[in-house]
């Protein structure tokens, strides 16, 4: 594996930090190199945040990505500030439920997960993150689906059982829309 770059970003609620963390832990318990850099604004909940996540087998020099090699964009505004950074060959992640335009480029390719429809459609609309991290990973093989499922175990340990199984499920689910639509 090279270097590998993916930028998260959204509304600050949205879980686009944990994102980037779930992905980050899971990186480092498969003994890869990994740099997690996050950025939000004042406002936090309801503002803007992103944070760029580094994924190597070698020694990362920067964690600064500026032309990342996927994007995993929850929302409009995070389309328009960062589809143009995504290199060629890139694929860009959407929330389908919430984007309503479509990336402009043809030298990328672009994966639609109904996010926050899959997540209300298993009880827990707080699970979008989960469904789309567990898109992402189907998708990009950048870590295994069980490197995910177990990280988010362990960084959600003290809330109990019951919120491991509901995000157990949101990851499968995102895994599974891909594998069904994007393959």
């Amino acid at each position: 594996m090279t270097i590998t770059k993916t930028i998260f970003s959204g509304f600050g609620g949205q879980g686009v930090l944990m994102m980037g963390y779930v992905l980050a832990t899971s990186g480092m318990h498969e003994d890869k190199h990994v740099a997690y850099l996050p950025a939000y604004g004042a406002e936090v909940r309801g503002g803007t945040a992103n944070c760029t996540i580094t994924i190597s087998n070698e020694p990362i020099a920067s964690p600064v990505a500026s032309f990342p090699d996927f994007a995993v964009l929850m929302n409009t505004p995070s389309v328009l500030r960062f589809e143009g950074k995504v290199k060629a060959g890139g694929v860009v992640f959407l929330n389908k439920d919430l984007v309503d335009v479509m990336p402009k480029r043809s030298d990328i390719e672009v994966v639609q997960v109904p996010v926050n429809s899959i997540a209300q459609n298993l009880g827990n609309p707080r699970s979008a993150n989960m469904v789309m991290i567990g898109a992402l990973v189907a998708k990009t093989g950048l870590v295994s689906l069980s490197t995910v499922v177990e990280s988010v175990k362990e960084i959600f340990a003290t809330k109990g059982l019951k919120v491991h199984e509901i995000n157990a499920q949101a990851i499968k689910q995102g895994a599974a829309f891909v594998q069904k639509n994007n393959p």
